[in-house]
């Protein structure tokens, strides 16, 4: 029902910038709430950032407050993840994920992911 592509990730510097992007099937914002997590070498996926279904609403991980912002173009489909001053512990595969009903801060209350996308910060 959801089809989620991922595309934007590559490497950087410490303090560098990159965007992801995420193309959703069509009326996935109309329906589903968005989201992004990641999951760091070795360890679990984590929450990154979230918007709301209705009224478009970011909500963030404390570790990327005012470094990162999530965003939505609802003509072209198309969920975003501006990433600014990267970290070395930014360095994570990326997934964006569509969310029905239940937490949105939550991994496994969400229906939907994308493929995922390697983001590298160097020193």
């Amino acid at each position: 029902q959801v089809q989620l592509v991922e595309s934007g990730g590559g490497s950087a510097q410490t303090g560098g910038s990159l965007r992801l992007s995420c193309v959703a099937s069509g009326r996935t914002f109309a329906l589903y709430g968005m989201g992004w997590f990641r999951q760091p070498p070795g360890k679990n996926r984590e929450f990154v950032a979230t918007i709301s279904r209705i009224r478009g609403e970011p909500h963030y991980a404390d570790f990327v407050q005012g470094r990162f912002t999530i965003s939505r173009n609802i003509v072209n489909d198309t969920l975003y993840l501006q990433m600014d001053n990267l970290k070395p512990e930014d360095t994570a595969v990326y997934y964006c994920a569509a969310i029905d009903s239940g937490q949105l801060y939550t991994a496994s209350d969400y229906e939907y992911w994308g493929q995922g996308t390697q983001v590298t910060v160097s020193s």
